[in-house]
């Protein structure tokens, strides 16, 4: 079976809403509160976004890109790697996923990422050079 990415755009294979963004303040970090079943990603429910871009509302997964993906090195997502590298814990247990038994972060590094990922989205406005690193942004685009 295919490894799912946690982190995964509109349109890619098999996606589905993994949670939903929520921001409980305007000084605290947006956090992904988990689906507690599969919710396949269709237009009608990305829709349900607007007026805001369905990435900036809901975190979603679909099947790992792999080689068409640039966080990809053959082997292993570097994402998830620097995901564990760069960032603080924001949980220390883990959290409900819905796609833990396939999602390759987990399958790469362990529960390390689950204890980071609700943290991460997949729009961010605010790219402090932290953000940039993780993202693979100062090293693709610089």
């Amino acid at each position: 079976m295919s490894k799912l990415c946690p982190s995964a755009q509109p349109g890619m294979h098999q996606c589905r809403v993994l949670g939903v963004v929520e921001q409980q303040s305007e000084t605290s970090p947006p956090r992904i509160v988990y689906l507690n079943q599969i919710l396949p990603a269709t237009d009608d429910v990305l829709a349900l976004s607007a007026p805001l871009k369905p990435t900036e509302v809901f975190r979603l997964s679909a099947t790992c890109a792999e080689h068409k993906c640039p966080h990809f090195n053959g082997t292993d997502c570097r994402l998830a790697t620097r995901v564990v590298e760069m960032l603080p814990p924001v949980v220390d247990c883990l959290p409900p996923c819905i796609i833990r038994k396939d999602c390759r972060w987990f399958s790469q590094e362990g529960a390390a990422a689950c204890y980071r990922c609700p943290e991460i989205t997949t729009v961010t406005y605010e790219l402090s050079a932290t953000t940039r690193a993780v993202s693979g942004l100062a090293v693709m685009h610089d």
